[in-house]
C-alpha cells in the first residue's frame, strides 16, 4: 500500500503525513506537524495516515450560525467562572456538530481513508494549531477516538474533533494561557490503528527533576490510551547513559484493547503476566536510544507516545516537554551549578528581556538568564575548598533550602571536582546579583549613626546628579551615557563602607541570636531587639501610608471616590472634592518619596507606583477603614519601647550570670550596633530602584520616539528587547517585529514555570529540604525569621492590587519584595514560599514585630484561602487548623 499524498480540489483539505513538514503548523496543527517530521526520520516507524487540514475546519466554521458573536461572548468570560464557560462552550460545540459536513469535503476525507485501507481501524486525533508547541502543550485538551471503522465513521469523528476545540477544559486552558480563541484552528490526524502488545510514554528528560541526561519510560500492556488517561498504573524505567538506573514494576490488572466491531474495552490481564515487566531491559534501552534520536532531530526534550508490535517500536506522537525549566547556557560541556537570583531578591516571577539585561548590566556579579530568570554560576566557588565553606555558610544564613540543595549536589561523586581557585570571588553581592546580602565577616566599624547618615547623603547626591545629567541625553547619546551611569551605579553599590555598615548590622544580629540562646536559652532574641530600628527606608514606607490614610479618613467624599477609581488620572480629579486637595497633596508627597517602587521592582519593565498610583488604593483604603488616627507614630513608638524594655531585661538577666558583667557589656555593644546599622540594610535596594526609575523614564522617552517613527507599534515593545538591542533599534531605526512577537510568546510560557532555587547544567532542579524532626506531623515547615505565634485566617494573595484583608488576617504569598511592606501593617502574620533571614520581608517583619515564617514550599497551594492557620514563627512551621 502506498502512502497517500494530497486530496481535495486544490489539495487544501487533506494531506498525507509524508507531505507534511514542521513549517505547516497553521495547516495541520501541532500534532500533525510533528507526525510529518517523524515520518522523515530515517529508520523510525510511524503508522500511515493523513491529516484533515485547518482549511476544512475553517469551511465548516463559516457555516456555524453567529459564531463571531459566540466567540466574543466566550472571550469575555472569567477563566474561573466554570459554570459560564461550561454553558457557553457546550453551546458552541453543539452548533459545530449540527453543521453538516459539505459533500465535497466529506468525499475528500472518505477517499483518503479508502486509499489508506477503508476496512482498517483508525485513530482519529485532534491537532490544534495551539497544540504541542514548545511554549504550551495543550496535552489532553482535545478529543481522540480509537479504532474507528470505515470512512463514514471517520468523517463523523473528524467533526467531533473539530467541536472538541471548544471543550470546557480546552477553553479554560486557552483563557488562562492568554490564547485568543479566534486564532486557534483545528486539524485532525487520521492514522491506521496500531494494535500493540505494549504501549506507553517516553520522556527524554526526567519529568520530575528536569534532568536532561535521564530518560523515563512508562509502559503497560495494550493500548497506550489507558496509561495516558490514568486508567492503569504503568511500569516505570529510568535510563541514563544506556543503562537502566531505576525500575518500578507495577501490578497490571487491566489493559485497554481494540474490539473487532470498533471502539475499545478494558480487559483483565492474564494473572501470570501481571507482575512481569512490560518490556525487557534490552527493549527499554533501545526505546531510550530512539528517544534520543527524536530529541536530537527536534532540538529539545520530547514527550513521546510509542507502541510495541512484536519486537518493533512504532512512534505515534512526539511533543516538546513544556514544563521543564530552561538551562542557562555555559558554552562548554562541564558540569555547572546555578543559584537563583530571584530567590535572593524575593522576586521569582519571570522578567522581560529588557529587565533581565538591565539587572545584568548593573549587578555586581556575572549571571545568566534562563526561563525569564537570572542565575549565578557558583560552580567555581563550590569546587574550591578555599571558598566552598564560606559559600555554604552564606547560603545557609540566607536560605537553608539552597544550602541543602548545594550539599546534596556536593555529595554526588565527581559532579564537582575540587578545583582550587584562590581568585574566586567571595563578595556577598556575588550571590544576589544586586544589593549585598549576608556574607563573610568584614572589617569592624564604629557604632556611629553619622556613618549611615553620610552614606545616605552620598547616595542621594549621586541619584540627584543622575537625574540632572540624564535630562539632556537622547538617541544613541543616551545609551552611551547610561553605560557610564551603570558604572557609577555599581560604584555606589560596592562602596566598602556601605558593605561594612550592612554587615555590621547582620553580624550583630547573628551574634545576639547565637549568644543569647546559649546564655539565656532564648530563640531569636534579636527579633524584639530590632523592633522599630531607626532609618529603615522600607519600614518607614509602610508606616507613611498610614499617615496618608489619616489625611484621607476625615473626608467621606474622598473615601467614596477612591473606592470607585477606574482610571490612573484620579489624582487630577481629587481637588474637585471636599478635602480632595489635601488628599492629593498627601498621596503626591508619598509618591515623590516612594513612587519608584512596585511589585517585582528588580524588573525595570514593571509599572511603578508613580506610573500606576491606583495600585496603592486597595491597601490605602484598608488603612482608612481599619487603622486608628496616629497609628504610624504609635506603632513605631510601641516597637521602640518594646526593644528598649527587652534590652534592659536581657542585660539584667545576663548580669546575674557568672561573668555576667562582661557578657552584658558585649551584648549592649551588639545591641547598639544592631540599632545603628540594621535599618541601613534596606537602603542600597532603595538606591537601586531610585536609579532604575530614572533610567526607565529616559528609555521610555526613546521608545515613544520609535513609536512616532513607526519603528515599533507601542512603546512597551522595547521591553522585549535587551538593552543592546534597544540601542541598535535607536541607532538603525529598525526592529524585527517577528522578534518582538517571539519574545512575547516566550515570556508568556516562562510565566507558567516555577523557577528552582538551585539548577544544574543537566537541567535538574534540586529543591533542598529542611531535614527537621521537631515539628508536628502535617505541619508545613519553613524558616523562622520573626518570632511569635499567631492564629488567624489565611489570606492567599498573589497580587498586591487585589488585597482584601480584615484585622487579624495572616498574609500567605509567594514572595514579598519591599513593595509589599504597606500591607505588613495590616496583617497579623506572614507566610511566604521564598525568603531567608536577611531578605527584605524578614527584616521588615522583625521591625514591625510581625510573626513570620518564610521558605514554606508551595504555601500558596497547600494553604487554602480563608483557612484558619497557626503560625509558629519562633520554631518555623505552620499548622493548618481543622476547627
Amino acid at each position: 500500500m502506498r502512502e497517500l499524498s494530497t486530496y481535495g480540489t486544490t489539495g487544501q483539505y487533506v494531506l498525507g503525513l509524508h507531505d507534511i513538514d514542521g513549517t505547516q503548523l497553521g495547516v495541520v496543527g501541532g500534532k500533525g506537524a510533528h507526525l510529518g517530521v517523524l515520518t522523515r526520520i530515517d529508520g523510525l516507524r510511524v503508522p500511515a495516515g493523513c491529516c484533515v487540514t485547518t482549511a476544512a475546519f475553517r469551511r465548516v466554521m463559516a457555516e456555524v450560525p453567529s459564531i463571531d458573536d459566540r466567540l466574543d461572548q466566550l472571550a469575555r468570560l472569567d477563566p474561573d467562572d466554570r459554570d459560564a464557560i461550561r454553558a457557553r462552550s457546550a453551546e458552541i460545540r453543539h452548533a459545530i456538530e449540527a453543521v453538516p459536513v459539505p459533500g465535497e469535503l466529506a468525499a475528500t476525507i472518505a477517499a483518503a481513508v479508502d486509499e489508506l485501507d477503508g476496512q482498517a481501524g483508525y485513530a482519529v486525533r485532534s491537532s490544534a494549531t495551539a497544540e504541542d508547541l514548545p511554549t504550551a502543550s495543550f496535552a489532553g485538551q482535545h478529543d481522540t477516538y480509537l479504532n474507528v471503522l470505515g470512512a463514514t465513521a471517520v468523517v463523523e469523528h473528524v467533526r467531533r474533533c473539530w467541536a472538541s476545540l471548544f471543550s470546557e477544559r480546552a477553553v479554560t486552558y486557552r483563557q488562562r494561557n492568554g490564547v485568543d480563541h479566534r486564532t486557534v484552528r483545528m486539524a485532525v490526524v487520521v492514522q491506521r490503528m496500531v494494535f500493540p502488545d505494549a504501549a506507553g510514554i517516553l520522556f527524554t528528560a526526567d519529568p520530575v527533576t528536569g534532568n536532561r541526561k535521564v530518560s523515563s519510560v512508562d509502559a503497560s500492556y495494550g493500548l497506550g490510551e489507558a496509561l495516558v488517561s490514568g486508567l492503569v498504573n504503568p511500569d516505570v524505567f529510568t535510563v541514563r547513559d544506556d543503562e537502566i538506573v531505576g525500575r518500578a514494576v507495577a501490578t497490571k490488572r487491566r489493559a485497554l484493547h481494540a474490539l473487532p466491531d470498533g471502539g475499545t474495552r478494558e480487559q483483565p490481564v492474564d494473572p501470570q503476566r501481571r507482575e512481569q515487566p512490560t518490556l525487557t531491559d534490552t527493549q527499554v534501552v533501545r526505546l531510550a536510544q530512539l528517544g534520543r534520536r527524536i530529541e536530537a532531530h527536534f532540538g529539545c526534550p520530547q514527550d513521546i507516545e510509542w507502541c510495541l508490535v512484536g519486537d518493533a517500536f512504532q512512534i505515534v506522537q512526539s511533543r516538546p516537554i513544556t514544563t521543564l525549566f530552561p538551562v542557562p547556557a555555559t558554552g562548554d560541556q562541564d558540569n555547572h551549578v546555578f543559584v537563583s537570583v530571584g530567590h535572593q531578591q524575593m522576586m521569582t516571577d519571570a522578567m522581560k528581556p529588557l529587565g533581565l539585561s538591565m539587572w545584568q548590566l548593573t549587578a555586581m556579579a556575572p549571571m545568566q538568564a534562563a526561563g525569564g530568570r537570572l542565575f549565578v554560576d557558583v560552580t567555581q566557588r563550590l569546587a574550591s575548598p578555599a571558598t566552598r565553606a564560606a559559600l555554604l555558610e552564606l547560603m545557609g544564613k540566607g536560605d537553608p533550602l539552597v544550602r541543602d540543595a548545594l550539599e546534596t549536589i556536593l555529595d554526588r561523586p565527581d559532579f564537582i571536582p575540587n578545583r582550587p581557585d584562590p581568585s574566586a570571588p567571595t563578595r556577598p553581592e556575588a550571590q544576589t546579583g544586586g544589593a549585598p546580602a549576608a556574607g563573610p565577616a568584614v572589617t569592624a566599624i564604629d557604632t556611629d549613626p553619622a556613618i549611615v547618615a553620610g552614606l545616605v547623603e552620598r547616595s542621594q547626591a549621586s541619584v540627584a546628579a543622575l537625574r540632572r545629567d540624564i535630562r539632556t541625553k537622547a538617541g544613541t547619546a543616551l545609551f552611551d551615557f547610561l553605560t557610564t551611569a551603570f558604572q557609577e551605579h555599581k560604584r555606589v553599590l560596592s562602596d566598602p563602607l556601605s558593605m561594612q555598615a550592612i554587615m555590621a548590622g547582620m553580624e550583630a544580629t547573628w551574634w545576639l541570636n547565637d549568644h543569647l540562646r546559649e546564655w539565656l536559652g532564648e530563640k531569636n532574641a534579636a527579633d524584639t531587639l530590632t523592633l522599630s530600628a531607626p532609618g529603615n527606608v522600607t519600614s518607614e514606607m509602610g508606616l507613611a501610608l498610614l499617615d496618608v490614610a489619616d489625611v484621607i479618613r476625615p473626608h467621606p467624599a474622598v473615601v467614596a471616590f477612591l473606592h470607585d477609581v477606574e482610571s490612573e488620572s484620579f489624582l487630577d480629579e481629587l481637588p474637585r472634592l471636599p478635602g480632595g486637595t489635601e488628599a492629593r497633596h498627601a498621596i503626591e508627597a508619598y509618591l515623590d518619596r516612594y513612587g519608584m517602587r512596585c511589585v517585582g521592582e528588580i524588573d525595570i519593565t514593571r509599572p511603578r507606583w508613580r506610573e500606576r498610583p491606583a495600585t496603592l488604593l486597595p491597601v490605602l483604603l484598608e488603612h482608612v477603614r481599619h487603622a486608628e488616627p496616629g497609628a504610624a507614630e504609635r506603632r513605631f513608638e510601641q516597637g521602640r519601647q518594646a526593644a528598649e524594655q527587652k534590652t534592659q531585661e536581657v542585660l539584667s538577666r545576663l548580669r546575674a550570670l557568672p561573668d555576667g558583667e562582661r557578657k552584658a557589656t558585649e551584648t549592649k555593644r551588639m545591641i547598639d550596633r544592631v540599632r545603628t546599622f540594621a535599618g541601613y540594610r534596606e537602603y542600597p535596594k532603595y538606591d537601586i530602584i531610585s536609579r532604575y526609575f530614572v533610567y526607565k523614564q529616559a528609555l521610555l522617552a526613546e521608545a515613544e520616539r520609535l513609536v512616532e517613527a513607526r519603528v515599533i507599534r507601542e512603546k512597551e515593545d522595547v521591553f522585549f528587547l535587551t538593552f543592546d538591542e534597544f540601542h541598535d533599534a535607536v541607532r538603525t531605526n529598525h526592529v524585527d517585529d517577528r522578534l518582538i512577537r517571539q519574545r512575547r510568546e516566550e515570556f508568556r510560557s516562562y510565566q507558567a514555570l516555577r523557577p528552582p532555587r538551585v539548577l544544574t547544567s543537566e537541567g535538574e532542579a534540586v529543591a533542598g529540604a529542611y531535614r527537621r524532626d521537631d515539628v508536628p506531623a502535617g505541619a508545613l515547615v519553613g524558616l523562622p525569621v520573626s518570632t511569635g505565634t499567631v492564629e488567624g485566617r489565611a489570606r492567599v494573595i498573589l497580587d498586591l492590587a487585589q488585597a482584601d484583608l480584615e484585622p487579624g488576617d495572616i498574609l500567605v504569598t509567594t514572595h514579598t519584595d519591599p513593595s509589599w511592606t504597606p500591607l505588613f501593617v495590616a496583617v497579623a502574620g506572614l507566610v511566604t514560599e521564598v525568603g531567608g533571614q536577611m531578605t527584605h520581608g524578614a527584616v521588615i517583619a522583625r521591625e514591625y514585630g510581625l510573626p513570620a515564617v518564610v521558605g514554606v514550599a508551595d504555601a500558596t497551594r497547600l494553604i487554602p484561602d480563608r483557612q484558619r492557620i497557626r503560625v509558629h514563627a519562633t520554631d518555623g512551621y505552620v499548622e493548618i487548623l481543622t476547627r
